[in-house]
């Protein structure tokens, strides 16, 4: 179907003129297939997740797990909801005038391309910040980053994610339809009001925000883990720290690819008083490259994980010939380690040298 014979239907009511060709068969087959790999891959990472939470419910592993975890299910229901409205729409011809008179749906649909849009990035940012914690000051993260505070954490970010996207509804500003006529957001046409590019400009700057932390916080814990392996090469129970830095880097990395261009593209309408500049083939690509994010996030805890990092890194180094890693630190027991941590804790003047040198005291 050719969209560009047809007015669109903005969420005002305002007809406008703008169109995006789009071909609904392919745009159809397409939106069904990624919206099926991303609830399988995302329900088989929530799997592998749940099964290693239970292995070290007890450990400081925990906690990351969970973030990690909500991170999945977050991706999870942002393919369910989006993936079916979006589908519903393209099925329907995207005749809004008859299925969307009073703006319902493409509320609906705008706040949760917001909500599911800014969520995972803000989760990401929370993970390097917790694991950059976990690493350069294991005695306060292991005392004082509980399940019950990680689990606040989740509904706060969720939480400030679902006022962000309500922000226009509380202002009485509809979300629009989109020049594609196949999803809905903030108005990105013809951009005159303050109000419509503050909102633009919130999205792009969270986002950006978010992906800075990460980078900040991902590279702190990294250069901090090289040290500590650089200094002493025989200390052992450190496998997980570089398990999950390489899994957070992976994440930072597709989100980073992923997301930048939508968010850059956001920013750049939001800037621009009058018109942007940028067509709705470039929105269009944009908003596609930001639906990978939810592909691709769940195949880091399926591909990186220890087992199948460690087989990678025999790959390598039998490819390289260069000693990669001791590999006596996958084997050590992370179970004997937390008990033996928690064992010395108990003593004050443990503790104390631990404070002086958390990384040779301390396998967390």
């Amino acid at each position: 179907m050719n969209s560009s014979k047809s007015p669109v239907l903005a969420g005002n009511g305002i007809f406008s003129n703008t169109t995006c060709r789009t071909e609904k068969k392919i745009s159809v087959f397409f939106s069904v297939i990624f919206m099926t790999v991303g609830i399988l891959s995302n329900t088989l990472a929530i799997a592998i997740l749940m099964k290693a939470y239970q292995r070290f419910r007890q450990k400081s592993k925990a906690s990351f797990l969970l973030f990690a975890s909500g991170l999945v299910i977050t991706d999870l229901l942002g393919h369910l909801i989006t993936g079916t409205i979006a589908v519903f729409v393209y099925i329907s011809d995207k005749d809004w005038i008859r299925f969307n008179q009073s703006n319902v749906l493409c509320s609906i649909f705008g706040i949760c391309m917001v909500f599911f849009g800014l969520c995972p990035l803000f989760l990401g940012s929370v993970m390097a910040v917790e694991r950059c914690i976990g690493v350069t000051k294991p005695i306060f993260h292991s005392t004082k980053m509980t399940s019950k505070h990680v689990k606040m954490m989740l509904t706060i970010v969720c939480l400030f994610a679902i006022f962000i996207a309500l922000l226009p509804i509380f202002r009485l500003k509809a979300y629009q339809i989109q020049a594609s006529r196949t999803w809905c957001f903030y108005k990105t046409e013809h951009v005159e009001d303050w109000e419509d590019r503050f909102y633009l400009l919130l999205f792009s700057c969270l986002g950006l925000l978010a992906l800075g932390i990460s980078f900040l916080c991902n590279a702190v814990t990294g250069i901090t883990l090289l040290r500590v392996k650089f200094k002493s090469q025989h200390r052992q129970g450190r496998s997980h720290h570089f398990e999950m830095i390489i899994q957070l880097l992976a994440i930072m990395c597709v989100s980073c690819i992923c997301w930048s261009p939508f968010l850059v593209t956001m920013a750049s309408i939001g800037i621009n008083e009058n018109h942007s500049g940028e067509s709705c083939e470039t929105i269009l690509f944009a908003l596609r490259m930001a639906t990978w994010n939810q592909i691709l996030d769940p195949w880091v805890y399926i591909l990186l994980r220890k087992a199948v990092l460690k087989k990678l890194f025999k790959i390598a180094r039998r490819c390289c010939g260069v000693h990669l890693i001791n590999f006596h630190m996958w084997e050590l027991s992370s179970i004997k380690n937390s008990l033996r941590i928690a064992a010395i804790s108990d003593s004050p003047v443990t503790s104390k040298q631990m404070n002086q040198q958390p990384f040779s005291s301390t396998g967390q």
